[in-house]
């Protein structure tokens, strides 16, 4: 079998960058307008203290946890919907590995860290759509 030639693609290469972040005690109608203003399908819930872990919020959240129940999305707060903790990866990890890791887990997206710092996000369906990996 001959070496594959093609230079590793990096989580950093095909991240989107920049975080859309919110507070977890803000309501999810807030939420969502943070996502429409900002053309984002998530957003990432803000640590409250150094201690803490980040939280993600995505559109499936709003449908199963605020629509789909009928409630307020005035009344529901971000802390209620969200997912805490949140997967992240290494800027620096083969995109292969991302990919087959957020299959396995069962997520459709994640964020990408850097020094402890949050850079950038990763959707399954960008590796496809907006990225010509092959």
């Amino acid at each position: 079998m001959a070496p594959d030639n093609r230079s590793i693609v990096r989580a950093r290469d095909v991240m989107h960058k920049g975080i859309v972040s919110i507070d977890g005690m803000a309501t999810a109608k807030e939420a969502a307008s943070k996502m429409r203003s900002g053309k984002v399908s998530s957003l990432i819930v803000k640590k409250r203290h150094a201690d803490d872990a980040w939280g993600i919020v995505a559109v499936h959240d709003f449908i199963k946890k605020v629509i789909i129940p009928g409630r307020s999305s005035s009344d529901v707060h971000v802390y209620e919907i969200m997912t805490k903790p949140i997967i992240t990866v290494p800027a620096d990890m083969d995109i292969r590995y991302v990919a087959r890791m957020l299959y396995r887990a069962g997520i459709r997206r994640t964020a990408v860290e850097d020094g402890g710092e949050l850079i950038g996000m990763i959707a399954l369906s960008s590796l496809i759509l907006e990225n010509e990996l092959f």
